[in-house]
């Protein structure tokens, strides 16, 4: 996610942290750079051009203040400005009313069906009872890719096939008032924003039902062309808010960086994955820190506090007190951390990794499913003494895998420096050293 537009800010950041002062000439070439990188990304010009303007401006303003490092003075200059692009703060959905109801409405193939499972997902995790409407009556196997959706969700769907669209969504919630739902999605068609017979079903739908939320479904890899969308659903309908989705395919950033400045409307939730739990809330500050390169820790602990066990936490920790880490452990480890997401967008999120080093380390995901086969292949003897694969076991774990000899011994060689690194840790934690407490534990 974002790699082409981070990878721009890493090298402008590289050479204005070495500023020994501000002076008129590196504020221009800076904001020059600045300039360029977004609208690489596909940032709108308007918007890019107002960015750019407001950091000159601030940057002109430091020059008279006397600090240590004034290049890190111009880094926080371009960062803060790039959170207020984006929104500020978190806005949620307003679910006062029972039923709330959620109005999605977008172009066809932006993921609205995909975003209503994802999203009714999510609310339910969060204690809703939520009900889904098919109202897409037009797109073959729409209802049916619903009720699939719906049953992966657990969450139940109203549909009566081919009926009035708008009809549809009337009695789908009247039936979520009568099951007493917490919360209605209302998955309408998509349509053009230049086919007026479709948008005046979509406003009709919305003066009908009086949604709570009216989010527009938007593709984040179409950059410009979902924001120039947007801005004509926006003007058709009274919107309150943005999904985008496939944003782990999108490696510019434009459409994130463009939508709220065009509309005036928040980006509440992105798509992050294929996956049901792939909708993550658009927090403005941490996707600011993405793009400029320098991680996300929160959100790796919150993937992690999802899907790590507690106890399985408190057995490694265990483990690693006693030196009994084996190979058994680490696959478990990999599975584990395969269930986050993509260990290059994993990786992404860590401070200071940056786009060369990812380079470096090639993380491919299918390494991953690799190095459970090797592991796989082992005995289970094997896997609880590393050292006792020899050449010959080496040979027919390499048959058994598929995977050259090489590979299994670069896994034994990580695996050897691993448990050394872990004994370390292990006995600065018997020493009661600070830091180490909560290792393995997710609070």
């Amino acid at each position: 996610m974002f790699n082409q537009i981070t990878e721009r800010f890493e090298s402008i950041f590289r050479n204005v942290r070495g500023l020994g002062k501000i002076t008129d000439k590196n504020i221009n070439d800076t904001v020059r750079e600045v300039r360029r990188a977004l609208l690489d990304a596909d940032v709108n010009f308007k918007v890019a051009k107002a960015f750019v303007k407001t950091v000159q401006e601030k940057a002109q303003g430091t020059k008279v203040l006397k600090s240590i490092k004034p290049g890190q003075q111009f880094v926080k200059i371009i960062r803060d400005e790039m959170v207020t692009l984006l929104g500020s703060d978190i806005e949620g959905l307003d679910l006062k009313r029972k039923p709330a109801v959620i109005l999605l409405a977008g172009l066809q193939g932006a993921g609205k069906t995909t975003t209503a499972g994802k999203l009714a997902y999510r609310l339910k995790k969060n204690g809703k009872s939520v009900l889904m409407v098919a109202a897409d009556i037009y797109r073959p196997a729409a209802i049916q890719q619903l009720i699939s959706v719906g049953e992966q969700a657990g969450v139940p769907v109203y549909e009566e096939g081919s009926d009035d669209p708008i009809a549809i969504c009337k009695r789908g919630i009247e039936e979520a008032r009568f099951l007493k739902n917490d919360v209605v999605i209302l998955d309408t068609a998509g349509r053009l924003h230049v086919d007026g017979e479709m948008m005046v079903e979509i406003q009709a739908i919305f003066d009908e039902v009086k949604p709570d939320e009216t989010l527009y479904i938007a593709d984040g890899m179409t950059g410009q062309d979902a924001v120039n969308s947007a801005r004509a659903f926006h003007e058709a309908l009274p919107l309150s808010g943005v999904i985008l989705t496939k944003m782990d395919g999108d490696a510019r950033g434009g459409a994130a960086l463009s939508i709220r400045e065009v509309t005036g409307k928040p980006i509440k939730f992105i798509g992050t994955s294929e996956k049901l739990d792939g909708l993550d809330v658009f927090d403005p500050k941490r996707i600011a820190d993405r793009i400029l390169g320098f991680g996300d820790v929160v959100s790796i602990v919150e993937k992690a506090q999802d899907i790590f066990d507690e106890d399985q936490a408190k057995d490694f920790q265990r483990k690693l007190v006693k030196n009994t880490f084996d190979l058994d452990d680490f696959k478990l480890q990999l599975q584990q951390m395969k269930k986050m997401g993509s260990m290059g967008d994993l990786l992404g999120m860590m401070p200071g990794m940056n786009s060369k080093a990812l380079k470096q380390l090639n993380m491919d995901d299918r390494q991953v499913g690799w190095t459970e086969a090797i592991i796989n292949s082992m005995t289970p003897g094997e896997r609880q003494q590393p050292e006792r694969i020899n050449g010959s076991r080496r040979l027919r774990i390499s048959k058994g895998s598929g995977r050259p000899v090489q590979e299994i011994n670069a896994l034994l060689n990580q695996f050897s420096q691993m448990k050394k690194m872990m004994k370390k840790m292990g006995k600065m934690k018997n020493k009661g050293l600070p830091g180490m407490g909560s290792f393995g534990r997710f609070n």
